[in-house]
């Protein structure tokens, strides 16, 4: 092998292994879009919490904030859990993904990302 094509590689392999990082962790730029449903499972904690969402009929995942950004923004324990119906506003991120930057609960108003509204 070549020292280009070694370089390429060894290129390829570091950009491989650092996108899903980046992807994951970043915000992608997509479009924001707003999803209403019932939450039908829910696992809270680091490094963000996912909900699996049940609107009309398609399971969507949305990844909500840390602990301390969920609390931050008035959510409780229990505010996010299986049976819970809510409505959801954020980044469209992927097929049925979605990164929430504010959700309603009833009358209820939580913003868990105020930079981004």
């Amino acid at each position: 092998m070549s020292r280009r094509h070694f370089l390429l590689a060894a290129l390829v392999g570091t950009l491989l292994a650092l996108s899903p990082a980046l992807a994951h962790h970043g915000w992608t730029g997509g479009e924001t879009i707003e999803l209403s449903g019932t939450i039908t499972a829910a696992r809270l904690g680091n490094p963000h919490g996912e909900l699996s969402l049940d609107v009309e009929g398609e399971a969507w995942t949305v990844e909500v904030g840390q602990p301390w950004r969920n609390a931050r923004a008035g959510l409780a324990d229990g505010d996010l859990a299986e049976g819970v119906e809510l409505r959801v506003s954020g980044e469209h991120a992927g097929e049925r993904l979605m990164k929430a930057e504010q959700l309603w609960i009833g009358e209820e108003h939580y913003v868990l990302y105020p930079g981004r509204i």
